[in-house]
């Protein structure tokens, strides 16, 4: 049976637990140490920041606090748009570092593929900060590499210059709010989908369906978007800083949707808003 450290394997070999715990709209300070204090104690080995949740530095104390090994949680955190280009990158992987009180990170992603300051130039510079990426892997600074918010046209335009493929592209995922065109593109490249915002920031809950399902299965609304995501393949990015939903949020092993149930909620649309349009965000 899986379980919180149950792993998948990376293109390049790297295993990355199955789920892992979010930590985006989780301010800096106390809050933010407990509830990751608090999912490690629950199981979860693998923890999601970024640069520009602006709280990279609770995620780190969380860990050193936690007794384990460095070695035994998975770290990620994600390049801020303001820090795209080959110099710039590598300026802001080193702040990072500090900020987590890491010397290594397991996986490094680019936030957002076409960040408004670089709108005309994008390809340009994701080609520049991509190899300043292969360049943290190849000196063992980060175990993996990968992106985030991609499309299938920003990975195309990246692999005409990458010498290393991504190896994980994180995207919004939830029930009602797919883009099968990049989940297809990301699994034809080898590369891993992540899902944040797998419970539609909330809104998942109030779906008649995912509901329905639930009372069925005598489980939340949540366990079931969560199972769902982990029976697509996905690897879900849970995130609460409520001790109970913690917990609850890890308790999606025992049980499995039928495949009924599994199109019923591939078919949901329009129930828990679409994912930014990253070529049109203001930031």
């Amino acid at each position: 049976m899986q379980s919180l450290t149950s792993t998948y394997h990376l293109s390049n070999g790297v295993t990355i637990p199955i789920v892992g715990f979010g930590t985006w709209q989780m301010e800096d300070g106390p809050t933010t140490v407990h509830a990751v204090h608090t999912a490690i104690e629950t199981g979860y080995r693998h923890i999601d920041t970024a640069a520009a949740y602006q709280n990279e530095g609770s995620v780190g104390k969380a860990i050193r606090e936690s007794g384990l090994a460095r070695s035994d949680v998975f770290l990620t955190t994600k390049l801020q748009n303001r820090d795209h280009g080959y110099q710039a990158t590598h300026d802001a992987f080193k702040r990072s570092l500090q900020a987590l009180g890491v010397s290594y990170l397991d996986l490094y992603l680019i936030h957002w593929p076409n960040p408004i300051a670089f709108r005309d130039r994008w390809q340009t510079v994701n080609a520049e900060t991509w190899r300043a990426f292969e360049e943290l892997y190849e000196a063992g600074l980060v175990r993996s590499i990968g992106v985030s918010n991609f499309r299938p046209h920003h990975l195309e335009t990246l692999s005409q210059s990458a010498r290393i493929i991504p190896m994980v592209n994180q995207i919004r995922l939830c029930p009602g709010d797919v883009d099968l065109k990049t989940v297809d593109y990301s699994r034809a490249q080898n590369i891993q989908l992540e899902a944040y915002s797998p419970l539609g920031t909330g809104l998942v809950f109030d779906v008649p369906d995912l509901q329905s399902v639930a009372q069925k299965k005598n489980r939340t609304v949540a366990q079931i978007a969560l199972r769902w995501s982990l029976q697509k393949g996905f690897l879900p990015l849970p995130k609460s800083t409520t001790p109970a939903r913690i917990v609850e949020n890890a308790d999606v092993f025992d049980f499995d949707l039928t495949q009924e149930e599994i199109n019923q909620i591939d078919n949901l649309t329009d129930c828990c808003d679409q994912a930014l349009d990253p070529d049109k965000t203001n930031f």
